[in-house]
């Protein structure tokens, strides 16, 4: 007998209740359920998912006032715990996800309609809110850019354009970058440059060159030093600001540059839109400030409106070659990607773009945050060492990790959430939401200012 025959009973209750949490908002579940909730969510954690996730997270840390926090609503610019006094303000955005805010209305209501009439596809007739998306894409991306393919994370996106480009160029090297991110699944790895998070599962894809991020000569350099030794070039891969190397801006005239090394040389240009998309640096796509058109893009983080998981690429018409016309499941099958419920929020989340300007809102109120920041900078210039990025995606380089955890630590006691890198504290992302008030920012810079001065404090500068 399994053992879950032994448990049925309970784990029927069990699941029973959590159920019934769900149908529930924060002020409605009694007192002593939340501490019990607390108290389970870290044993649950701890026992079976990772004691190093939850020990990770500033809100369960030792150094911090109080105990673990729930996240449980949100809405705005804000999440919410189980209690009244949980309430924070959002600069961190998920990473990228909530462009648009949390829990838009308009989002929300149009998946709700979506999920009372069908969640999932059949898999085998045709779903026409993945065409509609599509239609949508191609409209709203750089040039001639027009197939899609869509998936359910960043990095699953970034393998199938591994994939469409080895598959078009029948070329098996990659160029990639140092301090890149495009993923933590095998290939996406491999041209990742985190060496923290490569060293365990080497060796890994063989095929890759990194060379120095803004240096469009050193991307000439190695296709033209591959082939002189026989290798061919399946795609050179950029990110246009490098988001988890610390908000890394390339030298201006860089894509340009490198679009141009490309076309030159018959490589193809995958350009890694997933971080930087969807109004997040003042444009819809940061290719459309650099005015380049990649052979492929990959986009995600808030393209499903901060509401549902959907990601994918986009590519020029010849990159689909007659193969792939007589047989798409060659690139891949994936079964949940470009869903109806993920593609219902993906055409709210653009529509709401385009109604509300959010690209032009996050030009504006990122420069009011970050012209705040660079005063703070100029105030404390023995702690911050340089304030950089476009729109609402920026870092803060402290002089050191420990300068950069310091203030973290009092951000979200001030309950303002921010964020490092995946490496370090040294640099600290703000990419907060476009939904953000006048209020909202001058709180988020408030809370910073005093954050350095703690930092100052602290260690004595």
């Amino acid at each position: 007998m399994y053992n879950y025959e032994k448990n049925r009973e309970q784990v029927v209750k069990d699941l029973d209740r959590v159920i019934k949490l769900i149908h529930m908002r924060a002020d409605e579940i009694p007192e002593e359920e939340k501490a019990q909730m607390v108290k389970e969510t870290v044993e649950h954690f701890n026992t079976c998912v990772s004691p190093g996730w939850i020990n990770y997270r500033k809100c369960v840390s030792s150094e911090t006032e109080g105990s673990a926090v729930l996240e449980w609503e949100d809405g705005g610019s804000y999440f919410r715990g189980l209690y009244d006094n949980e309430k924070f303000l959002d600069a961190m955005g998920g990473f990228g996800i909530y462009v648009a805010g949390h829990s838009e209305e308009l989002i929300i209501d149009t998946v709700k309609a979506q999920l009372s009439r069908q969640g999932l596809h059949s898999q085998e007739l045709i779903d026409p809110l993945r065409g509609y998306l599509a239609k949508a894409m191609a409209d709203c991306t750089p040039g001639d850019l027009q197939q899609c393919f869509f998936t359910n994370a960043g990095t699953e996106a970034v393998e199938i354009a591994m994939k469409l480009a080895r598959f078009k160029s029948k070329g098996k090297w990659f160029i990639s970058t140092t301090h890149a991110f495009h993923g933590k699944t095998g290939g996406a790895l491999s041209l990742t440059a985190k060496g923290i998070y490569r060293q365990p599962y080497l060796p890994l894809l063989q095929q890759v060159q990194h060379v120095e991020y803004g240096n469009a000569a050193a991307i000439r350099t190695a296709i033209e030093n591959l082939r002189e030794v026989g290798e061919s070039i399946a795609a050179v891969i950029l990110e246009p600001i490098q988001g988890e190397a610390g908000v890394i801006v390339p030298p201006a005239g860089y894509l340009k540059e490198v679009r141009a090394i490309c076309d030159e040389l018959d490589v193809i240009l995958i350009i890694d839109e997933i971080q930087t998309g969807m109004g997040r640096t003042g444009t819809l796509w940061r290719c459309d400030a650099e005015e380049i058109v990649p052979d492929i893009m990959t986009f995600g983080k808030a393209f499903g409106g901060g509401v549902m998981p959907i990601t994918g690429l986009i590519c020029r018409p010849c990159m689909w070659s007659e193969e792939l016309i007589e047989n798409p499941y060659l690139l891949g099958s994936t079964t949940f990607g470009g869903n109806p419920v993920c593609c219902a929020a993906a055409i709210a989340a653009l529509d709401f773009q385009l109604k509300n300007d959010i690209p032009g809102q996050a030009r504006e109120k990122g420069a009011k945050i970050k012209a705040g920041l660079e005063a703070i900078q100029a105030k404390y210039p023995t702690v911050i060492k340089e304030v950089r990025g476009v729109g609402l995606m920026m870092a803060v380089e402290f002089f050191a990790d420990e300068y950069g955890y310091e203030f973290s630590k009092e951000m979200y006691n001030q309950h303002v959430i921010i964020s490092g890198t995946l490496n370090n504290s040294k640099s600290i992302r703000f990419e907060p939401p476009a939904s953000l008030t006048d209020e909202e920012i001058a709180k988020i810079l408030d809370a910073s200012e005093k954050a350095t001065a703690k930092a100052k404090e602290v260690f004595g500068l």
